[in-house]
Parts: C-alpha cells; sequence; structure tokens
C-alpha cells in the first residue's frame, strides 16, 4: 500500500489538497465570491481520481469515469432526492449550479499527471511512510468536509410570509413551516430554515438570513404558489397553538403592528418593518405577572429588560455587529502586546545565555518539532474559547488542526535548530507565540468576514 500511495506525495497533488481545504473552510467564508465557489470543484476533481488511482490503479480508467458522471450528477437537480434523504441523517448543503462543469475538464488533466508521472523511488525509512499517510489522511478529511452541514437559523419572534396558492401544502414534507389557508392566499409560519453556517451567530446575521424570506420559502415549496404583488397591504388573523396572531402584510413580508393573544390575554406586541423587527417589542407570560421588553434597532436587540410585578428585575445590554467588531479589535491588540512580550522574554534569555543552549539530543529534538504543534493547538484552542463565540463543529476543529500543525512544524524547526533553545521556558514560550499567531490569524479572517 506505501508504495501505491507515494505518488500522493506529488506537488501538484499536495498543492491541490492544500488548496481545497483552505478554500473550504477559510476563503469561502471570508471572500465568497465566484472565484471561491469554484475553486473548490477544480481542486476536488484533481485529487479525488488522482487518490483512488493511487488506491486501485488497476481502475484508474474507470475511477476517472466515475468521478465525471457521479459530479455531473451530483450538481444536477437529479441529486434532489437522495440529498433530502442525507439530510435526514447529516445535513449537508449543496447548490444547483451548471456553471460547476466547467471544471470536468481538471479530469483530463488529472488523467495525463498520472499518465505522465514516473515512479518514485523513495527511502523505506520512517520519515516519509508518516508524510505519505499523513498526506492519505488529510485527503480522505477533505473528501468528508468539502459539504459542510447546514446551520439551523431559528427565530425568537414570529415570523411570516404570505403567498398565493390554490393548494395547501403537502405539511409532513415541510417540518420547518406551518401552513394556513385562506381562500386564494396562503399564510406561511416560518420556525427555523437552513444557512450556510455563520460566523457569528447574532441579529445581524438573522436579519441577513430574512431578506429574501418569501423568495426562499416560495424554491422551498415549489410551483404550487406564487409571490404577492409589491406594496400590496394584507391585513390577516391567524389561529396558531401558540395563540391568536394578528398579521399585517406589505406584498409578501410582514410589516407593521404585530400582536399575539392567548385566552384573551395579549402576551407579544411589537412591530416589523419588511419582515424585520424594530422598536419595542413586549412578550408576557401567560400564566404570570412577568414580562420581557426587548429593545430592537432594524432587527438587532439592543436592550433586555425583565420586570415582575411591575417591577425592573434585570436590564442586559446586547452588544450588535459593530459593537462585536469593535470588541475584535481591541482582542487583536491585546494579543499583538502578548505576542511583543514574548518576543521580549524570548530576547532575553537569547542575550543572558548566549553562546550557551540547551543541550538535546537530536532524537528528542525531532520530537519536540513534531509534537509541539499538539500544544500550540491546545492554546490555540483556549484563546479561541476565551475571546471567541465561536463554537466549531469536528470538521473546522480537523481543519484547525491540519493547518497549524502545516504551519507551526516548519517553524519549530527554525527554532529548534536554527535558532536553537536557550532554556527550557523557550519551548513554552515558542508554542504560546505560535498560538497566539494562530488566534490573531483566524480572529482577523472573522474580522474581515464580519466588516464584509
Amino acid at each position: 500500500m506505501y508504495d501505491r500511495l507515494k505518488n500522493l506525495l506529488s506537488l501538484p497533488f499536495i498543492f491541490c489538497l492544500v488548496l481545497l481545504i483552505l478554500n473550504d473552510f477559510l476563503l469561502k467564508a471570508t471572500f465568497h465570491n465566484v472565484l471561491t465557489g469554484k475553486l473548490s470543484d477544480f481542486c476536488g476533481l484533481f485529487i479525488f481520481p488522482v487518490f483512488w488511482s493511487a488506491i486501485f490503479p488497476k481502475f484508474k480508467s474507470w475511477i476517472f469515469i466515475i468521478s465525471g458522471i457521479l459530479f455531473v450528477f451530483w450538481k444536477s437537480e437529479y441529486a434532489s432526492g437522495l440529498i433530502e434523504l442525507m439530510n435526514t441523517i447529516f445535513p449537508i448543503e449543496r447548490t444547483v449550479d451548471l456553471t460547476d462543469l466547467l471544471a470536468l475538464p481538471v479530469l483530463l488533466l488529472g488523467w495525463l499527471h498520472l499518465k505522465g508521472r514516473p515512479q518514485l523511488a523513495l527511502s523505506n525509512s520512517l520519515l516519509p511512510r508518516l508524510g505519505t499517510a499523513f498526506i492519505a489522511l488529510v485527503t480522505i478529511f477533505s473528501f468528508c468536509a468539502t459539504s459542510q452541514q447546514r446551520y439551523v437559523q431559528s427565530f425568537d419572534l414570529p415570523q411570516y410570509v404570505l403567498l398565493r396558492s390554490a393548494l395547501t401544502p403537502e405539511v409532513n414534507l415541510y417540518n420547518e413551516f406551518e401552513f394556513y389557508k385562506m381562500d386564494s392566499l396562503l399564510v406561511v409560519k416560518v420556525n427555523y430554515q437552513y444557512i450556510s453556517r455563520p460566523v457569528m451567530d447574532d441579529d445581524y446575521n438573522k436579519n441577513r438570513s430574512l431578506e429574501d424570506l418569501d423568495v426562499n420559502t416560495l424554491a422551498r415549496i415549489g410551483d404550487s404558489a406564487s409571490l404577492m404583488p409589491p406594496g400590496e397591504i394584507t391585513a390577516l388573523t391567524v389561529e396558531t397553538p401558540q395563540g391568536k396572531d394578528s398579521l399585517r402584510f406589505k406584498g409578501g413580508r410582514l410589516d407593521g403592528r404585530f400582536s399575539r393573544t392567548k385566552n384573551g390575554r395579549m402576551i407579544i406586541e411589537g412591530f416589523y418593518k419588511m419582515g424585520i423587527e424594530d422598536s419595542i417589542w413586549i412578550l408576557k407570560d401567560s400564566t404570570s405577572n412577568a414580562v420581557l421588553k426587548q429593545a430592537i434597532v432594524n432587527g438587532e436587540r439592543t436592550r433586555v429588560e425583565q420586570f415582575r410585578d411591575g417591577k425592573l428585575v434585570s436590564s442586559t445590554g446586547i452588544n450588535t455587529r459593530a459593537d462585536s467588531i469593535r470588541n475584535i479589535y481591541i482582542k487583536i491588540g491585546m494579543l499583538v502586546l502578548c505576542m511583543l512580550g514574548i518576543i521580549l522574554m524570548l530576547r532575553r534569555n537569547y542575550r543572558k545565555t548566549f553562546p550557551n543552549q540547551l543541550v538535546l539530543k537530536r532524537y528528542w529534538k525531532w520530537l519536540l518539532c513534531l509534537v509541539s504543534p499538539i500544544f500550540v493547538w491546545l492554546f490555540y484552542l483556549g484563546l479561541s474559547t476565551l475571546l471567541i463565540n465561536y463554537s466549531p463543529d469536528i470538521f473546522e476543529t480537523l481543519a484547525a488542526i491540519i493547518f497549524i500543525f502545516m504551519a507551526t512544524c516548519p517553524l519549530m524547526f527554525v527554532a529548534v535548530f536554527g535558532i536553537k533553545l536557550r532554556k527550557e521556558i523557550d519551548i513554552v514560550l515558542y508554542c504560546l507565540l505560535l498560538g497566539l499567531a494562530c488566534s490573531i490569524w483566524t480572529i482577523s479572517g472573522i474580522l474581515i468576514e464580519l466588516s464584509n
């Protein structure tokens, strides 16, 4: 098996593999443009058949043919049924875009790459074997992580859209919707929707998911309904399990006063502006005297106050997206100062002990360089948990480990064999320094995406 996988160490394969993971976990989220949308298709179509051809070299022709067929099927509407079935087990995201088929010629490049590549003659020492196994594991990870899990965007306050429809859709097919038929009108209560995983789960992100809520709902339901004429005012009352909702629509979006009553008691009251919450929202408990007031400006909560028996119990300010961006700048500044402090400590240790150095046997140095990225990742994980309100999934965690290993392992070789360690504490300082650098890189990427 080792001999078969030697071709995975080729420069084009490693370049496409790194670019694929980098694009899926960083570039797409940061820039979100046509280039990043197509880049994964081009890189994936190169490494997928090349990898499996290395595993099963006797079936190389069939692997390339089946790869092309599966890619066309996956990008077509015919795969929708299979994807819906898979979503019941493992939520994934796939966009039907026939322009993605422009990546198909990459299969020819992969074929020519294998055909014209001479058999590598690598030594059977431990290091090349570990490198080959590492590349193979990262490749399998990239296949699993390409289709990211979808994020469920729920709504704290009621969300409705109004459509024209002669039929009532089958309720069992749409868990995220509730349907209320009124003559030729269809009122759709949207409980949640699937979106791409946001960089920050806040009201600003929720507002973005609401921008085309009626269009997205119509696309989900199908051809049995149509959009309302823009600007047409419609007032309706809907009986729901949660209470009686009084709705005012402008076109297909909520616009104006909203109220919900239950057992003759007002429990929710507020205003919408084209589907976005605005002004003061009042939420009352139907069984007690507890009252919750939310101050909302353009869909973003700025303050939440809780009352009981007419007395203020608590008052909490909430950061808007602009506040979050300002706080991130402050965090980056603090991390940069910490890095400068560690650099000064390393410089002081170097000057105090020069020309002496920490004596370590060669195999301990190698082991230190290979193991230190684990401690760098632990420092990075602790700083990220402390500074960033963001919970990565398993794929993002593994991607972070891979990136940190590839970035910090060569730097540790420079520090250990080039600069040379002076004291035992230098090992901890270098790991902490690189952990801070990785945290600054991650937070800066989040800042760019939030600013965009």
